[in-house]
């Protein structure tokens, strides 16, 4: 239960402590949004990694070096645990927006923090609402911003399973032209979610899978496209069971 008061206590009085960041980013972003960009990347990116180390977890990533760092892209990931943002957000080497649901917005301080970082808010009930998420994150990409979503489309409770891949979840890229990064994430439960309300020190295991671009798949691949991701991931997935 220490970790757990000490992580709580680290993000309330972090939200509560950047309130004039929060000012200044917004004066920042009058006259340069890509300064804005950078400085708000490094410093949730900081918080993120004093959470991590609160709670004692390590993280061991393999294939870095697939993610393109010139050009925005759609991560792609499985998703078990509400850490699985703070242990990806970390890592990412370029502003970066998640696809949230909307029920984050009750949440003063954070989402006026997600909103810096360029985060989106989808109604999973709305379909229309859903479509102007897509057309909003192919605007992100154009614009340089790279996207992340969990196309699974909630937390999966179920410890080695899969949700199905949702195929809108891929028409950011499709539409936009960018590479799709596969992330696979081993044990990120194992730090809360599996023994509520209790952090434990664990050992997580991030890869990132080669980069896929659906301008080059036939248009029967690019219907299969959430499964083929899938199947990418899964791969990784139980790969990496034996090093957790």
């Amino acid at each position: 239960m220490i970790r757990f008061i000490l992580l709580a206590l680290f993000v309330i009085l972090f939200l509560i402590c950047s309130i004039p960041l929060l000012i200044t980013e917004y004066i920042i972003g009058k006259f340069s949004m890509e300064t804005k960009n950078r400085r708000s990347l490094a410093i949730v990116q900081w918080a993120f990694r004093c959470c991590l180390f609160i709670a004692g977890t390590k993280v061991t990533v393999i294939g870095e070096e697939n993610v393109p760092k010139d050009q925005p892209v759609l991560y792609v990931g499985n998703h078990r645990s509400y850490f699985d943002v703070v242990i990806t957000y970390a890592r990412v080497p370029r502003p970066t927006g998640y696809i949230a649901k909307k029920e984050i917005l009750r949440y003063p301080l954070l989402r006026n923090w997600m909103r810096y970082l360029h985060c989106l808010f989808i109604d999973r009930q709305d379909i229309k609402q859903g479509m102007k998420t897509i057309k909003e994150g192919v605007e992100k990409i154009n614009s340089g911003i790279s996207i992340c979503i969990f196309p699974e489309g909630t937390r999966n409770k179920v410890n080695d399973t899969f949700l199905p891949f949702h195929g809108g979840s891929f028409k950011i890229a499709e539409k936009s032209g960018c590479a799709i990064i596969p992330m696979s994430i081993n044990n990120a439960a194992d730090i809360f979610e599996d023994h509520l309300p209790r952090i434990k020190k664990t050992h997580v295991v991030l890869e990132y899978g080669k980069p896929i671009y659906m301008s080059e798949m036939s248009r029967e691949e690019k219907k299969d496209i959430g499964t083929r991701v899938q199947n990418i991931i899964k791969e990784a997935y139980f790969k990496n069971k034996e090093l957790v």
